[in-house]
């Protein structure tokens, strides 16, 4: 069986309820089940939610709501492992056993069902334990600098000053979107940023974090811009 997991947490500070205000005309939780509906990929699409109106829109997009996610899986501090460990183990609880399990973010409109379908070929084809999408930096980071005392700066790296930037290492950070997973690495606790995940590479033009005001504004504006192309 291959399960996808969409965790929707209620407690949402930045931006409240950011799991399903409206973006672009629809619930933001309803554009990654829908990517999942569409990508063939999963036998169950399931919202882990401690919330009673997400579970209500996430139903009325189409995904499964058979649990409350309990309330320590549910803080400021959870991280994903645990949640997606816990919906795998209440499904063996019900006879059901999981073997790919994609953790798919409520806050992923970007995500594209052609990449799901390509991570899961990854996955088998690899023998891997994880994998995710991820994105290249836009600006070489080894050339990073941080704000200090007085308003002054300095480089992370100081020893770069002079590298030219093309030949500099390229540097990826996770795209946020997905995670495809064995489910006994899961619930093992198995980190996902390990030798033992492979990478999708996503470009940069198809990957946003969506954390202020700000971030949800400027998604907005590249999520119409993508679907005129």
């Amino acid at each position: 069986m291959r399960l996808a997991v969409v965790p929707a947490r209620g407690g949402s500070k930045r931006i409240p309820r950011k799991n399903i205000r409206p973006f672009c005309g629809r619930p933001m939780i309803a554009w990654p089940i829908e990517a999942a509906r569409s990508s063939g990929c999963f036998d169950r699409i399931v919202v882990s939610t401690d919330d009673e109106e997400i579970a209500a829109v996430a139903r009325e997009c189409g995904a499964d709501t058979p649990f409350v996610r309990p309330a320590e899986l549910a803080d400021d501090y959870t991280g994903t492992i645990p949640v997606l460990a816990h919906a795998i183990e209440w499904h063996r609880r019900e006879g059901i056993d999981p073997r790919h399990v994609c953790c798919l973010y409520a806050t992923a409109p970007f995500v594209r069902a052609e990449d799901l379908r390509s991570g899961l070929d990854l996955l088998e084809r690899e023998g891997c334990d994880y994998v995710f999408s991820v994105t290249s930096y836009p600006f070489p980071i080894q050339r990073a600098i941080r704000l200090v005392e007085a308003g002054r700066v300095e480089m992370f790296y100081p020893e770069h000053f002079e590298t030219r930037s093309q030949d500099l290492e390229e540097a990826y950070h996770d795209a946020g979107q997905f995670y495809w997973g064995r489910s006994e690495a899961w619930c093992t606790g198995k980190p996902i940023f390990s030798v033992d995940a492979a990478p999708l590479i996503l470009p940069r033009c198809r990957v946003q974090d969506i954390d202020t005001p700000e971030d949800w504004k400027q998604a907005e504006w590249l999520f119409h811009a993508l679907q005129a192309t």
